[in-house]
């Protein structure tokens, strides 16, 4: 199915521009070499009688096409043309990309979501032409091929990386889906990788130093660690450990990320989760386009500021209590006391607190009304009595946890798109600085980006 709505001269030009702000926006499809590229390949561009245009690497697939080796599609932005459209279709592919059709069943999947299995089935048909089931197979193969470019792992270790029980049936999907056995992919390994090393790619444009700022400010000793162009922290993901350290590559519009775990079924899931916390899928260019519209010119957008997230809701909801009217310099001394006292040690470095341990403390430690510690207490137990804990309007009936909390943590934690801390201290003191009276409510759905772009300003 080629999708009806690109642009044909649009894409002409930004194919022959190789222009990386088009990169995961839509892909090229080659009907004499049947090879499907992204619009940054560095092979010469192909005749435009030959080229065929699709939005997503799935539905070049589809249509009979395997991914380039020289530009590798499987390290693409992932493709946003859906995004703000159907948050349903949102969330579902996140949870597929975590893994949820790998641990359970559709059935399931859509009793996560709220909806009907049969109304799940129609929304992928509707946007991929193929069922959730394909999609995650898809996704599975796409990641595999990026570890036996990127890593030495063996294939059997790929295998189980990326979600498949057997050889047998990874060897099998990789052939159908990508048309390609692992070992051909593998032939055009490099060999200078020292360990397990990916690439995570994003679209310009991308005010890294911006971010990387923000996490030094809030960086937590043990947990976290970062310099001038570069970020790391441990992490926990059900039950698997380790920790990561991301490079930023300014002339490759790439992160170099160094990555140790202790249980290779959970890799895929994780690093989903850290594109998430870098906010690497975001359409940028797409975003400030509707805020410039939408504020008319009452707030000048700075170019670049994408959402900085925090590893779980959890952690997010725990940051924001003891965050809670006091400073960043203030809240980031109690939460470093919390994960020096709480957090389960990983080599040299410590993880952050798990539920269980906050809740069963006293808190003694921590030099904070008795409310407060109690509060900390009844987060932690809401995660281990809920089946669905960071359901965040939830947490609203919990003595101590008001809206802004449960803002922040959605914003950071879930990296929500659509919240305005309009009782934020800073927020409030932005707006008097710059002398700006908005309505937020017209930056929908990226009230959570002119958030960061008032804070920025601070």
């Amino acid at each position: 199915m080629i999708v009806k709505h690109l642009d044909p001269d649009t894409c002409q030009k930004a194919r022959f521009a190789r222009d990386p702000r088009f990169d995961g926006q839509f892909f090229i499809a080659v009907t004499t070499t049947k090879i499907y590229c992204r619009p940054i390949c560095p092979v010469a561009p192909p005749k435009e009688h030959n080229v065929r245009y699709y939005q997503s690497a799935v539905q070049a697939a589809q249509a009979g096409f395997r991914p380039c080796l020289r530009c590798r599609p499987d390290s693409a932005p992932g493709s946003s043309a859906w995004r703000g459209v159907n948050t349903t279709l949102n969330r579902a592919i996140k949870l597929i990309q975590q893994g949820a059709l790998q641990q359970g069943s559709m059935v399931q999947l859509a009793e996560r979501l709220g909806i009907s299995d049969r109304y799940l089935r129609l929304l992928f048909e509707q946007h991929f032409g193929l069922s959730p089931k394909k999609y995650a197979l898809y996704h599975q193969c796409l990641f595999a091929k990026q570890l036996l470019h990127q890593t030495h792992l063996s294939i059997t270790h790929i295998a189980l990386a990326s979600g498949f029980n057997s050889i047998r049936r990874f060897n099998d999907c990789f052939i159908n889906e990508l048309k390609l056995t692992p070992s051909q992919m593998r032939t055009k390994q490099s060999n200078n990788s020292n360990g397990l090393q990916l690439h995570l790619s994003y679209r310009p444009p991308f005010d890294v130093d911006k971010m990387l700022s923000f996490y030094r400010a809030r960086l937590i000793e043990g947990l976290e660690w970062a310099d001038e162009q570069s970020y790391g922290r441990t992490f926990e993901w059900l039950g698997a450990k380790g920790h990561f350290t991301l490079l930023h590559l300014p002339q490759k519009h790439q992160f170099a990320l160094n990555i140790e775990i202790d249980d290779l079924t959970y890799l895929s899931a994780v690093v989903d989760n850290i594109r998430r916390l870098f906010d690497l899928d975001a359409d940028l260019t797409a975003i400030e386009t509707d805020l410039v519209s939408a504020l008319n010119g009452v707030v000048a957008i700075q170019s670049g500021i994408r959402l900085p997230g925090i590893w779980t809701m959890f952690e997010a909801g725990i940051r924001a209590v003891l965050g809670q009217q006091i400073s960043v310099t203030a809240a980031k001394k109690l939460v470093q006391q919390l994960v020096h006292e709480l957090g389960d040690p990983l080599g040299d470095k410590r993880l952050f607190p798990s539920p269980a341990a906050i809740a069963s403390s006293e808190l003694t430690f921590l030099k904070i009304p008795g409310s407060r510690k109690q509060t900390l207490r009844n987060l932690a137990d809401h995660y281990l009595t809920h089946l669905n804990p960071d359901q965040g309007e939830h947490w609203l009936a919990l003595k101590g946890i008001g809206p802004w909390t449960t803002d922040y943590a959605k914003m950071r934690g879930l990296s929500d798109p659509d919240i305005f801390l309009g009782g934020d201290l800073g927020v409030k003191k932005a707006l008097i600085q710059s002398g700006s009276n908005i309505t937020p409510q017209a930056a929908s759905p990226w009230q959570s980006y002119l958030t960061f772009q008032l804070w920025s300003r601070l």
